[in-house]
């Protein structure tokens, strides 16, 4: 498989010419690239196999002149640093994962990748929201998690090349760096030590996701509730020095239920509760958390 990059123009798409399979394109990938200032650049991925046969991916970023002059390295290794995933790592290990790190930018509703898009890219959020939804049959679609600044969203490419398991879509301007899954995996034969951290990383990450799912088994819905708020909350407010301001958090009802685990009306009913306490004061596609310290009570 050959990889290289699409610039897209309105209307149009060019192809820039692709690297031979013999290179290591993991840290020079966008270099044929020119960016002109004047003109929206979006970046897409194709794969071509041995018969030459090409497929687009679904996944469109932006990538603005200033992200690709303004995303350091020392940048990227300070995000990486913050990812539960990579947090364990030496620094020089980082330090390598960010020489393979490309930035890009997604619009408010735009798809980052669709369930069932092949998976082979892992992103981090520097800055903005998205969230991951699954559609059932019927068409009904429910929301499983949400990403801020400092989460990880598509990690399993970094070892397998399965299918997505969800859609993820950008709720606010968002800002990301994404690693492509063969890089990194080549990366680790390199550095066998990051294969064993990340393995550490990701056994944590499992333990936390069975606790909050025991949890979700023995909780009330208001205090499941009032958990999705609190983890809402603490993301706000990862680049918010003043913790005892309002915070602002974009979610629907129906988004706080689904992550709850409960009815869109048994939330609906809390959150009421929580507006006549004064906790929260509720918004079209919103509400803004007045008391965060206040939601513990509500947390048994």
């Amino acid at each position: 498989m050959r990889s290289a990059a699409v610039v897209v123009f309105p209307g149009a798409l060019v192809p820039v010419a692709p690297v031979p399979a013999k290179e290591d394109v993991g840290t020079d990938r966008s270099a044929p690239i020119t960016i002109n200032e004047t003109i929206g650049l979006a970046s897409v991925m194709y794969s071509e196999d041995s018969a030459g046969r090409r497929a687009l991916s679904r996944s469109v970023g932006v990538i603005s002149p200033a992200a690709m002059a303004g995303m350091r390295s020392a940048e990227v290794v300070e995000l990486l640093a913050r990812v539960p995933v990579f947090s364990t790592l030496e620094v020089e290990h980082l330090e390598r994962i960010a020489d393979l790190a490309v930035p890009r930018a997604f619009e408010p509703g735009q798809v980052v990748f669709r369930e069932g898009d092949a998976s082979d890219t892992c992103y981090m959020v520097r800055s903005g929201r998205a969230r991951a939804t699954r559609e059932h049959s019927g068409g009904r679609i429910i929301t499983l998690a949400t990403f801020g600044p400092g989460d990880i969203f598509g990690e399993l490419a970094l070892f397998e090349d399965e299918r997505r398991s969800a859609t993820i879509e950008a709720i606010e301007q968002t800002s990301v760096v994404a690693v492509l899954g063969p890089d990194m995996r080549r990366l680790m034969i390199e550095y066998p030590g990051i294969s064993a951290r990340l393995v550490v990383a990701l056994g944590r990450r499992l333990r936390e996701t069975n606790e909050r799912l025991s949890r979700q088994s023995f909780q009330t819905v208001q205090s499941r509730v009032a958990v999705v708020l609190s983890e809402l909350v603490a993301q706000e407010r990862v680049d918010q020095s003043d913790d005892g301001a309002d915070v602002t958090v974009t979610a629907t009802q129906a988004d706080l239920a689904q992550l709850a685990g409960s009815s869109r009306e048994s939330a609906s009913r809390f959150l009421a509760v929580l507006e006549r306490a004064g906790v929260i004061s509720q918004g079209r596609g919103r509400l803004v958390v007045h008391d965060s310290e206040a939601l513990k009570q509500y947390v048994f």
